[in-house]
């Protein structure tokens, strides 16, 4: 698949999976929020539950959690740590989740993902 597919397809499944935070009463704080060691898909608020959500399309829901391995969540996790000050509030629940997307089915939305 070329770069510029995956980069479209990438950025489909980041619109889908904001959608369903959506219906599930999240507010969208950020997208493709940008960071000197990494990048977060999403930023994601619900009450006082902050997450940092990366998002993975893949053609299979076995190679959308492969897609997710230890190293992509550290590096999740010291965007994350990066962008707290900008987005957390005094109290608030923070925590990493991650949504697959995959063809023909609901996008799967897994909450704290990452225990670091």
């Amino acid at each position: 698949m070329s770069r510029q597919r995956a980069e479209r397809g990438g950025r489909r499944a980041e619109t889908l999976a904001a959608w369903w935070l959506r219906l599930k009463m999240w507010t969208i704080l950020g997208r493709r929020v940008r960071t000197p060691v990494g990048e977060i898909d999403l930023v994601a608020r619900r009450g006082r539950t902050l997450a940092f959500v990366e998002v993975k399309a893949r053609g299979s829901a076995a190679q959308a959690a492969l897609a997710l391995d230890d190293y992509r969540l550290r590096r999740v996790a010291a965007a994350a740590e990066a962008l707290v000050p900008r987005y957390a509030k005094a109290g608030d629940t923070i925590r990493i989740d991650a949504i697959f997307v995959v063809p023909g089915r609901l996008p799967r939305h897994v909450a704290n993902i990452w225990q670091g």
